[in-house]
C-alpha cells in the first residue's frame, strides 16, 4: 500500500465509526422525541425537541441524567392520568440511571486510562444499558399508545361510568 494513502484511509476509518455510531443515536433520540410526543402536554416535564441535546458532545454528560430523569417522571405522570398501572414508581429510571453512570465513568476512565480495559468495561456496560433502556421507553411510548383511550374527565367518569 502506497504511504500516502495511509492518512486518508485513516480519516475513512474514522468517518465510517463516527457515523456508525451516530445513526444508532440518532434513532435513540427520535424514540425519546416520540415519546414525549405520545404524552400529552399537562404530563411531560420536557419538550420532545430538546431530546436533540443530547447529540452535543460534552453537553450530553450532563444533559442525558436530566432528559433520563424529565422522561420518567413524564412517563410516571402520563401513566397516573391514563390510569395504567407500572410496577415501577418512576418508570424507565431505574435503568436510565445506570445507563448514565456507566456512560459517564467508561468515558472519564477511557481518557484517563487509568487501569487498562476498565473505560472499555464500563462502556461496554454503558450500552447494554443504553440498548435496555431504549426497548424499556419505546415499550412505554406503545403502552401509553394503546391507552390513550383511558383518558376521561372527572365528570364524564361519573356521567359516563364505563362498564368494563
Amino acid at each position: 500500500m502506497n504511504d500516502n494513502l495511509v492518512p486518508y484511509f485513516t480519516i475513512l476509518f474514522a468517518l465510517l465509526i463516527f457515523i456508525a455510531a451516530l445513526v444508532p443515536a440518532i434513532f435513540f433520540v427520535l424514540t425519546l422525541q416520540k415519546t414525549l410526543n405520545v404524552i400529552s402536554p399537562e404530563s411531560r416535564r420536557m419538550r420532545p425537541g430538546q431530546v436533540w441535546l443530547l447529540l452535543i458532545p460534552f453537553f450530553n454528560l450532563v444533559w442525558l441524567f436530566i432528559t433520563v430523569s424529565r422522561i420518567a417522571d413524564s412517563i410516571k405522570n402520563e401513566s397516573m392520568r391514563l390510569h395504567i398501572t407500572t410496577d415501577e414508581g418512576r418508570p424507565t429510571y431505574g435503568i436510565g440511571l445506570i445507563m448514565c453512570i456507566f456512560y459517564v465513568t467508561g468515558s472519564i476512565l477511557y481518557q484517563l486510562r487509568f487501569i487498562p480495559l476498565t473505560g472499555a468495561i464500563f462502556s461496554l456496560a454503558g450500552i447494554i444499558c443504553w440498548i435496555l433502556y431504549w426497548i424499556k421507553v419505546n415499550d412505554y411510548k406503545n403502552l401509553i399508545l394503546s391507552n390513550k383511550d383511558n383518558f376521561m374527565f372527572d365528570a364524564e367518569r361519573e356521567s359516563f361510568p364505563l362498564n368494563r
